[in-house]
């Protein structure tokens, strides 16, 4: 079983969860009642809907993390899972964006997710 399917039947369990197709069209979905929060987009890689005051929040630890990567203006972070501890720190993450939507005000619709989006390291950024 990949990291994505251990990830996507502990979550499927959740009572806040409905699996979906994604909006974006590729793999799987879990939905809360207010929005998609997590895509699974392949065997390692899975998009999670957080707020942007969420994200805002967590910055200096989601960017500490080598599992992490963030979009600049996207609201959605990609999740690479290749361990268990992967697996855990997305879970994790999916009860801190199912309360974070519970709580938030609606924010204006952005990208569906990551999926095909491009980042850009400026080349004064060292590359690590």
């Amino acid at each position: 079983m990949t990291p994505a399917e251990r990830a996507h039947e502990r979550l499927a369990n959740w009572p806040d969860l409905t699996t979906v197709t994604a909006a974006c069209g590729t793999g799987p979905a879990l939905r809360s009642a207010h929005s998609e929060i997590v895509h699974f987009h392949s065997a390692h890689e899975v998009d999670l809907h957080l707020t942007g005051q969420a994200i805002h929040r967590l910055s200096r630890d989601l960017r500490a993390s080598t599992a992490i990567r963030l979009l600049p203006g996207s609201r959605w972070v990609t999740v690479h899972l290749d361990c268990d501890s992967d697996v855990d720190l997305l879970i994790s993450l999916v009860s801190m964006a199912l309360q974070a939507h519970q709580a938030a005000v609606p924010e204006e619709l952005g990208p569906r997710c990551n999926l095909h989006r491009v980042m850009l390291v400026p080349r004064d950024e060292p590359l690590v």
